[in-house]
């Protein structure tokens, strides 16, 4: 969509166009200020045919990183993801929620998170267990309230306590790295305490500021998924007659191609799979970033959706030697994929 000038407003998708471009102009009492506000400012706009649902959210995906409308991005939410980020290093180190990590600042982040709630629940867990809520951490040998409430192990009086919660935040960054976890087995240790003298209401507490905190380790399938397949095949049928071929690295689409549905494409997708996959590539897991994280959503939920048919090429088939493996799962994957034919 685009103003006076040219300049692009907003981009969108739609199965039907006309029902989406009309839906601007209908009940517009019902619309946020920032619906109107674009409608007012409307005065063209260019569309763009895909064969599948699929490419156009890849392409919308592409084109507002890209383009970046402004439209776009008042409609979008800015924290939509989070990270924790951790001091490494100074006297008033300390856990924080951040939505820009930035390089080279003095921190560890860790994530992206999709849920703000959650971490908050973890890392409030993670102080009341520790008593690492210091109310004047800039305080010179003086206790804050919270010490005297029971909520500060005393970071406020210098000393050995400032050393002590150096040591939680080192072995916190430890369990979001998967290399310690003693932290976790010190909060059950506690909740197993406050059983024993029957402190039952302390040791629920405890329970759940552990699951709290075991939650961090556990990505987001999207996530995880993401970051452990890096080689993937998807065929979609657009029609009786038509079938539609994908081959995705990670987050990109690096090749895709309408064939016919009958007969025998076996040895031309291997050709395609062996040229978009280098083998000599480095392909170890690596983070997904956070301007991937809308992309490998879309690409989850796409393979995950039952509009297509999905396989994973194993890196080792990639060698020449195994290329007997790759020829196998190929077979196999098309054999559940009836009427084949050569490119159109």
């Amino acid at each position: 969509m685009k103003d006076s000038q040219g300049q692009i407003l907003y981009v969108g998708k739609a199965k039907n166009l006309k029902n989406r471009v009309q839906s601007y102009f209908r009940n517009s009492k019902h619309h946020s200020p920032k619906i109107k506000k674009l409608v007012k400012h409307l005065r063209d706009f260019d569309y763009i045919l895909t064969d599948t649902e699929f490419e156009a959210f890849m392409l919308e995906c592409q084109l507002i990183q890209n383009i970046k409308s402004l439209y776009n991005r008042m409609m979008k939410s800015p924290q939509s993801f989070i990270y924790i980020s951790i001091s490494l290093t100074g006297k008033q180190r300390k856990i924080d929620i951040a939505y820009n990590p930035i390089e080279n600042d003095g921190k560890v982040y860790f994530g992206p998170f999709t849920s703000r709630s959650n971490v908050e629940r973890a890392l409030r867990g993670l102080k009341e267990c520790f008593k690492l809520d210091c109310s004047n951490p800039n305080g010179k040998n003086s206790a804050c309230l919270n010490y005297s409430l029971g909520s500060c192990l005393g970071r406020c009086l210098g000393g050995p306590a400032e050393q002590q919660y150096n040591d939680i935040l080192d072995r916190f960054i430890g369990f979001l790295k998967g290399t310690d976890m003693s932290i976790l087995e010190d909060m059950n240790q506690m909740m197993l305490n406050a059983s024993e003298t029957f402190d039952f209401e302390a040791a629920s507490a405890y329970r759940d500021h552990t699951q709290a905190v075991s939650s961090l380790l556990k990505k987001e399938k999207v996530i995880e998924f993401t970051e452990e397949n890096h080689n993937i095949v998807a065929i979609e049928r657009l029609t009786d007659s038509t079938l539609k071929l994908f081959i995705i690295k990670r987050t990109d689409i690096l090749f895709s191609q309408n064939y016919a549905a009958a007969g025998n494409i076996e040895e031309k997708i291997k050709t395609n799979i062996l040229a978009c996959f280098k083998q000599d590539e480095v392909n170890a897991a690596q983070d997904v970033r956070r301007h991937e994280i809308d992309v490998a959503h879309i690409i989850y939920r796409y393979l995950h959706s039952g509009s297509c048919s999905y396989l994973i090429i194993p890196e080792n088939s990639l060698d020449p030697e195994n290329h007997s493996i790759l020829d196998l799962a190929l077979k196999n994957f098309l054999s559940n994929i009836q009427h084949f034919q050569s490119p159109i």
